[in-house]
């Protein structure tokens, strides 16, 4: 076999092993953008990033977003507090925290 017969048959196959990793890496990407932690406030943050409960918090207002940090959500919720006050909500991946959770985090 020549070096034009193997090279283009095998260019073509890179090509479609390297498309094929990047489709597979862009759905992990994705979900890692997202926010893991959320919180509503009574009052609007004075700060718009805020390091509570070991994560570093982007507030726009009265709406706080964070990414998981391995801590224990109601440990997180109530870091939280201290540094911005009262929440009205908090969620965790989409989940509300319940109503007795949220009062225990706003102590």
């Amino acid at each position: 076999m020549t070096f034009r017969r193997i090279a283009a048959p095998l260019a073509a196959l890179l090509s479609v092993s390297a498309l094929g990793m990047g489709l597979a890496a862009a759905p992990a990407g994705a979900q890692g953008s997202a926010p893991y932690f959320r919180a509503e406030l009574v009052n609007p943050a004075d700060e718009a990033r805020v390091i509570a409960g070991g994560v570093l918090w982007r507030c726009e207002g009265t709406s706080c977003i964070a990414p998981e940090n391995g801590k224990r959500p109601l440990r997180v919720c109530r870091d939280l507090n201290r540094e911005v006050g009262k929440l009205s909500s908090f969620s965790i991946n989409g989940e509300a925290l319940a109503e007795d959770r949220l009062a225990r985090c706003n102590g």
